[in-house]
């Protein structure tokens, strides 16, 4: 936690997101450099200990893709005996967050700028987290792009290998033929079972505030979907 955030994210063959150019502000700029040494935690494909990273024992929350960060800086501010562990790689939304966190004042949140897949893989220990969030991901609708779709087996299987027993992966799109995706490759994970009574769709959460791509895809038309998993134990 000692630099600035990573501008080139590990290679791999297919990503599930395209690195916009996006325009930051100065204070956004500033903030990812003055605030980062608080916030950040530098990328490198060592296991974290996330006691030492906290300073403390607790349930930690990991978002995926956070945009902005609006939704991760107010459910660190609401529940201050949650740790929460953000990663996104587009640097205005990490500048964006980072200075919501510190006008709140908050001391429970900690911010990754690297590619989610590189984080989970190295430097998130096995059964070290008791939620992940994934909130409206780009759901690529053209077929040809559905690889590049972050939900698919083989990081299903990666992120539950992640959370404890009873942890809970949690997804949102406005993409019904997304959500359909979603609960197709997360049931087919052993190692999850759906929260949903009727195996489909859970009501959003109480803790999961509505994002702007929420607002946006209900401006649209859009149903909404959140999907539930928990990891089953052993």
């Amino acid at each position: 936690m000692n630099s600035t955030p990573d501008t080139e994210p590990a290679r791999r063959a297919v990503r599930s997101y395209v690195v916009r150019g996006g325009r930051i502000t100065a204070a956004q700029e500033r903030a990812l450099t003055e605030l980062w040494p608080a916030y950040g935690i530098d990328y490198s494909p060592q296991p974290l200990r996330l006691e030492q990273v906290f300073g403390r024992a607790a349930p930690c929350t990991l978002e995926i893709g956070f945009g902005n960060g609006a939704h991760l800086a107010a459910r660190a501010a609401a529940s201050p005996e949650r740790n929460f562990l953000g990663v996104e790689v587009h640097r205005p939304g990490v500048g964006h967050l980072l200075l919501a966190a510190a006008t709140a004042g908050v001391a429970n949140l900690r911010v990754i700028c690297h590619d989610a897949v590189d984080v989970l893989r190295e430097q998130i220990p096995p059964a070290a987290l008791d939620e992940i969030e994934i909130l409206f991901p780009d759901p690529w609708p053209k077929k040809r792009h559905h690889k590049r779709r972050i939900i698919q087996p083989a990081f299903v299987e990666l992120a539950a290998s992640r959370l404890v027993n009873g942890g809970r992966l949690h997804l949102a799109t406005d993409w019904e033929p997304y959500a359909a995706h979603m609960l197709e490759v997360l049931g087919q994970c052993t190692a999850l079972a759906n929260c949903a009574a009727d195996g489909t769709y859970v009501e959003r959460p109480a803790a999961r505030a509505a994002t702007r791509f929420e607002r946006r895809g209900q401006r649209l038309g859009h149903t909404v979907r959140d999907v539930e998993f928990r990891r089953r134990p052993g």
